[in-house]
């Protein structure tokens, strides 16, 4: 399998920016694995990033390097942080997509959830950053995905098949023009229709 599209800087994943290389310096100064670095750069990003719709953000980020400097994304701005830090690491990382909710139920929609793809002991294993909050419960797990939101039978909640290597263009897109969470609501895509770049 040819992972170089996954080890590439972009705008989004600007893993050359000095806010990233410094954190992947604090993250992994101590650590030797490819394993323990995703486990630390994970944890962080999930619990240390709060997710701007938990904490009512006023500002919007998109790119690793935003995220990382006002402390606050979205699901598709952490996935960013997350797949920067790694690949400053060279540990190949990607996206998986998801179509969830905006709500509880489907009162508000749908919407294009991001998270993560990370191959580690050679092949692919699945990290949500989102953040555990109200009753979330994602964690690091090299076997069975452990992810924010299980699909429900009652809506209709699915994965896209494939792993992507970049950002969902669409939704980076929108992130540049909003300027508040309401314009997020009333603007995020609830579809893809790029093609993976690996299968799973």
């Amino acid at each position: 399998m040819d992972l170089h599209t996954f080890l590439i800087e972009d705008p989004y994943i600007d893993f050359s920016h000095p806010l990233i290389q410094k954190k992947a310096r604090e993250l992994f100064s101590d650590l030797a694995s490819d394993i323990e670095k995703t486990r630390s750069a994970y944890e962080f990003v999930r619990d240390d990033i709060p997710h701007s719709f938990d904490i009512r953000a006023d500002i919007i980020t998109a790119k690793a390097s935003d995220v990382l400097k006002y402390r606050t994304g979205i699901c598709h701005a952490k996935a960013n942080l997350l797949t920067a830090l790694l690949r400053s690491e060279s540990i190949p990382t990607g996206f998986c997509f998801q179509h969830v909710t905006l709500a509880d139920d489907d009162s508000l929609g749908y919407c294009v959830h991001c998270f993560n793809a990370v191959f580690l002991q050679n092949r692919w294993i699945k990290l949500d950053a989102r953040g555990n909050t109200n009753g979330k419960d994602a964690r690091f797990s090299l076997e069975t995905p452990i992810l924010a939101f299980p699909n429900r039978k009652e809506y209709d909640e699915y994965f896209w098949k494939g792993i992507y290597a970049a950002p969902h263009p669409e939704t980076m897109r929108m992130l540049g023009k909003v300027s508040s969470l309401k314009d997020i609501v009333d603007n995020i895509p609830d579809t893809i229709t790029e093609t993976p770049d690996s299968p799973e």
